[in-house]
């Protein structure tokens, strides 16, 4: 299954949002692969197929949409919108378009990556 036949199984809004972000991903993360994860109910994106080369994902549900982060609790959070009390992953309840297009979860896209290619360069 594809991930926009994955997201239209969710409300209007979920689907609306969840493709709008699916997009800004796919334009700041160069070469990203995207693998739906059924039985965990989301959509991965990743360079490789190592937990380590996960940057984030798409995690719809009937409450809203999160976008979750690898190692996001290691990735700076000027602005706070990053959730969560896990021990590595952090994740941002998506509740409008303008938080989608926001300079603050740009920057948190962006330090995902950088902080993937730091990890990438050491191993």
């Amino acid at each position: 299954m594809d991930a926009e036949t994955f997201f239209s199984r969710y409300e209007p809004q979920v689907f609306a949002n969840a493709i709008k972000l699916r997009k800004l991903l796919f334009s700041n993360l160069p070469d990203i692969t995207e693998q739906v994860d059924l039985p965990a109910r989301m959509v991965a994106y990743c360079y490789g197929q190592k937990y380590a080369e996960l940057i984030c994902t798409l995690i719809p549900s009937k409450k809203g949409l999160k976008l979750g982060f690898n190692r996001g609790l290691e990735l700076p959070d000027p602005e706070g919108i990053l959730q969560g009390t896990g021990k590595i992953s952090r994740y941002v309840e998506i509740k409008s378009e303008k938080q989608i297009y926001s300079p603050a979860l740009k920057n948190l896209v962006a330090e995902a990556l950088a902080a993937y290619q730091q990890r990438m360069a050491k191993s």
